[in-house]
């Protein structure tokens, strides 16, 4: 697989605004890497209060933008899409490291490859670039779990 626009991602995804960190994929390849693309906007919902003098966007959604992006890999890794029977939980993070601020008008590339695959464990590592500059890097450990009745509304 290639590359992803918004529509596909969407599927993919469950997340939606203001909650989608992801615009495009750039390129993926299935149990291996994925490169996604977050563009960051001054709409971004939490600038206003992160910081109003000077908007830095939050690490933990530039966290969530990399598992985002490892969700979308592992989904096409097992040949499947997000659906209401299905949850993609983010159930641990190692060596998080933030080296620059992501601001407004940023665009910020999500390079995650996947490491191990284990007993329904995903892990991967991630590294969030604006340029060539890392902005952050982490270690990121994923889990799919189905939804039964009560929990699936």
């Amino acid at each position: 697989m290639n590359s992803l626009d918004i529509r596909q991602v969407l599927e993919f995804l469950p997340h939606r605004y203001p909650f989608l960190m992801i615009d495009r994929v750039l390129t993926s390849t299935p149990g291996k890497n994925i490169v996604a693309l977050k563009n960051v906007t001054m709409n971004e919902p939490y600038f206003p209060g992160h910081f109003p003098h000077h908007p830095v966007m939050p690490g933990v959604m530039i966290i969530e933008a990399l598992a985002q992006a490892a969700a979308i890999l592992t989904f096409t890794t097992e040949g499947h899409k997000a659906d209401d029977r299905m949850v993609y939980y983010f159930v641990g993070i190692d060596n998080a490291r933030f080296k620059r601020p992501v601001t407004p008008g940023d665009a910020l590339h999500l390079d995650v490859s996947l490491v191990r695959h284990m007993r329904g464990l995903w892990k991967f590592h991630g590294i969030a670039r604006v340029d060539d500059a890392v902005a952050a890097e982490a270690d990121l450990l994923c889990t799919i779990r189905a939804l039964d009745e009560r929990n699936a509304s």
